[in-house]
C-alpha cells in the first residue's frame, strides 16, 4: 500500500482526473501527488498508468494497480500470461490501433467483447472500440506490463518474418514492383502499410532467393500461414498475425492487378518483380475463396530457368540424342507427359529456344503464358472472351508457322488440329498428363483421335518426373544386394564398385540432404513397330513392351540411374516414380 495517504480531497481537486481520482478517493495517492500525475500525463499525453507507475511509489506496482482496478470498478481480474494468442479474436481491430486504444480484444460472445485493459477508466478507447466493432464492450482488467508486452508483441509480429531474414535493406531497396496499380488506387494505403509492403518485398524476395516454385498465402480461422514450395516440399516461412490476411490479400491484388474487391471468385493474374542487377522475376497469381478469407498462391515464373539449356535438365546422353534428333525434325508433333509441377514447361521452352533462330516462325497457345521468350508469338488464351486453344491453333495455321507449341491437349478439337498441323509441315510441340510416355498414346485414342493419325504425327513423346538432387554432404549409404535388387538394380549393378548415396543434412541445405532438383526421363520415339501397334489398336502395355524391347528406359530406370551416377538418392526415385 502506498505510503502517501492523507485525507482524500480529489472530490473538491478538479486537476486531478481518472484513475488517479480514484486512487487519491482510496487512500492511495495525496492530493499533491494525485494532481501532479494527472498534470504530467495530460501534459507529456502519456497513459495514466505509465504515469502513475514512472513515479515509482512503493507499494504501487502493475500487480497491485491491477487488483485495484478490478476490486475499485467491479470488473474480472485475468493474467494474460495465461491467454492463447491463437485463440484471440484479433481481426475485430485493427492492430495497429492496440498501442493507441490500450486494449487487447480477448473473446467475443454474441453481442459483448470482452476486452483486456489495465486502466478501465479510458472511456474514450471503449466508446472507439464500441463505435469500430458495433459490439457491446466489456472491460477486462490485466496487468499494465503484460498488456503491453502483448501489444509490442502483436505489433511486432506484422515484421517478425523480416528479422528473421537475412537481407539487408539495401537488397530490399533493390526490388521494385512492375506495373502496380496506382497508389491511389490502394484504397487507403498509408504509413501503417509500409511494413505490409516492406514484408511482402521480403517474402517474394527470399523466395526467389530459395529458389521456391510457388508461395501459399493461406488463411484459417485462428491462425495465417506463408509457405514457400522448395524442390517441390512446401515449407513453412511465416505466421503474421490472422488480423492481417485482407491487408496481405489486397495487396497482393493490388500489384497483380486484380479487383480488390471482389473476393467471391477466384481471379487469375501477373506480377513483375525487378531485382538488382536488371533481373526481372514473374510470378503467376491465383486467388481462391476459401472460408476464412482468400487463400493466394504465386507461381515464381523465372525465365533464366528457360535459358539454362538442355545439358542442365537432367537427360541422359542417349535421350539427350533422342530428343534433339526429333527436335530437329521438319515436322511431326513431340508430346511431354507428366503431372503439374514436372518440369514440362521448362523442357518445351528449352526445346524453342535450340529452335529459336531468325529463320523461324515460332507460335505457342498458353494458358497462361508463364515465360516471356523473346522471338517467339505467345498468345494467352483467354476462354471468356472465346480464344481458346482451337481458335489460337486454326489462326495460327494462317499465320505462316514454322513450329507451333499448345500449352496442353485437352480436347478432341485440340488434338485434331495440332495434328493435321503436325501432318501438314509444322513442328508441333504440346504436353498430355498421363503417367508415363506409353500411357499417352492410348490416351490420345480416347479421346478419340484416329489411330492413323497418331502413328502418322507423333514422333516422340517425353515422359518426366523432378527428383530432389543430393546436396554436397551426401554420403554412401549401406544395402544390402538383396534390398538394392529390390529396388529394382539388376545384379550387374551390384557387381560394379558403387554404393548409392543418402541424404544426410548440412547448413548449406538446411538440414535436408538435397539442394534443388533434377529431371527423371522417359524418352520414346515413336517407331516403325510402334506405329504397328498404335494402327492395330494397340494397349499401352503392349507399347511399353515394345518400348522396353527397343531399349527404352523406363521412369524407374531411368531414376535408377540417377541412383547410380550419385545425384538423388533411391527414397527419392522411389518417390516420385511407380512401377
Amino acid at each position: 500500500m502506498a505510503t502517501q495517504q492523507t485525507q482524500p480531497l480529489a472530490a473538491t481537486t478538479p486537476s486531478i482526473t481518472g484513475l488517479a481520482r480514484a486512487l487519491n478517493q482510496h487512500g492511495w495517492l495525496n492530493d499533491e501527488l494525485a494532481a501532479k500525475i494527472s498534470q504530467r500525463a495530460a501534459k507529456d499525453k502519456l497513459d495514466m498508468l505509465d504515469a502513475v507507475l514512472a513515479e515509482n511509489i512503493q507499494g504501487i506496482t502493475a500487480a497491485a494497480l491491477a487488483r485495484f482496478c478490478a476490486e475499485a470498478f467491479g470488473h474480472p481480474l485475468i493474467d494474460l500470461s495465461a491467454v492463447e494468442l491463437d485463440s484471440l479474436p484479433l481481426d475485430l481491430i485493427e492492430s495497429k490501433n492496440f498501442s493507441t486504444l490500450k486494449a487487447v480484444p480477448l473473446k467475443k460472445r454474441g453481442n459483448q467483447l470482452f476486452v483486456a485493459m489495465s486502466d478501465p477508466t479510458n472511456l474514450q478507447s471503449i466508446n472507439q472500440i464500441q463505435f469500430q466493432t458495433q459490439l457491446t464492450v466489456d472491460p477486462i482488467v490485466v496487468e499494465h506490463n503484460k498488456l503491453m508486452a502483448l501489444i509490442d508483441k502483436l505489433g511486432a509480429s506484422t515484421t517478425q518474418a523480416l528479422n528473421d531474414f537475412s537481407m539487408s535493406d539495401e537488397d530490399l531497396e533493390n526490388i521494385t514492383t512492375l506495373d502496380a496499380a496506382p497508389a491511389a488506387d490502394e484504397g487507403g494505403s498509408d504509413a501503417d502499410d509500409a511494413p505490409i509492403v516492406k514484408f511482402l518485398q521480403n517474402i517474394l524476395a527470399e523466395a526467389v532467393n530459395q529458389g521456391a516454385s510457388d508461395l501459399h498465402f493461406e488463411p484459417y480461422e485462428k491462425m495465417y500461414r506463408i509457405r514457400y514450395r522448395v524442390d517441390g516440399i512446401l515449407q513453412e516461412v511465416a505466421t503474421p498475425p490472422v488480423a492481417l490476411r485482407e491487408r496481405i490479400a489486397a495487396r497482393l491484388k493490388i500489384i497483380s492487378k486484380l479487383d480488390i474487391s471482389e473476393k467471391r471468385v477466384p481471379q487469375d493474374g501477373r506480377l513483375k518483380l525487378a531485382m538488382g542487377g536488371n533481373k526481372v522475376i514473374d510470378f503467376r497469381v491465383s486467388t481462391l475463396p476459401t472460408l476464412f478469407g482468400e487463400k493466394i498462391v504465386m507461381r515464381i515464373l523465372d525465365p533464366s530457368q528457360a535459358k539454362l539449356g538442355i545439358d542442365a535438365l537432367g537427360y541422359d546422353p542417349a535421350q539427350k540424342e533422342k530428343l534433339l534428333y526429333a527436335v530437329g525434325r521438319p515436322y511431326g508433333m513431340v508430346l511431354v507427359t507428366g503431372p503439374t509441377g514436372s518440369g514440362k514447361t521448362v523442357s518445351l521452352y528449352t526445346c524453342l529456344n535450340i529452335l529459336n533462330v531468325p529463320g523461324t516462325n515460332i507460335a505457342t497457345a498458353e494458358d497462361p503464358a508463364e515465360i516471356n521468350l523473346p522471338g517467339v508469338n505467345q498468345v494467352n488464351i483467354n476462354d471468356k472472351a472465346g480464344l481458346t486453344f482451337p481458335v489460337a491453333l486454326k489462326a495460327f495455321l494462317r499465320q505462316d508457322p514454322d513450329i507451333i507449341m499448345v500449352g496442353e491437349i485437352r480436347d478432341l478439337e485440340t488434338a485434331d488440329i495440332a495434328i493435321k498441323a503436325a501432318q501438314t509441315g509444322h513442328l508441333v510441340f504440346s504436353t498430355l498428363h498421363t503417367n508415363d510416355a506409353p500411357a499417352t498414346l492410348t490416351r490420345l485414342l480416347n479421346m478419340g483421335v484416329a489411330p492413323f493419325n497418331i502413328a502418322s504425327s507423333v514422333i516422340l513423346i517425353t515422359g518426366q518426373r523432378l527428383a530432389r538432387r543430393l546436396c554436397t554432404c551426401k554420403q554412401p549409404g549401406t544395402f544390402t544386394p538383396t534390398i538394392l535388387k529390390s529396388f529394382g538394380f539388376k545384379e550387374v549393378d551390384q557387381n560394379e564398385n558403387w554404393k548409392p548415396y543418402v541424404p544426410i543434412g548440412c547448413e548449406r541445405c538446411k538440414g535436408t540432404g538435397y539442394k534443388g532438383r533434377v529431371g527423371i526421363y522417359q524418352v520414346m520415339p515413336i517407331t516403325e513397330e510402334m506405329q504397328k501397334i498404335i494402327l492395330a489398336n494397340g494397349s499401352a502395355l503392349e507399347i511399353g513392351y515394345q518400348a522396353r524391347a527397343e531399349g527404352i528406359l523406363s521412369l524407374r530406370e531411368s531414376g535408377l540411374e540417377k541412383v547410380k551416377q550419385g545425384v538423388t538418392s533411391i527414397e527419392e526415385v522411389l518417390a516420385v516414380t511407380n512401377e
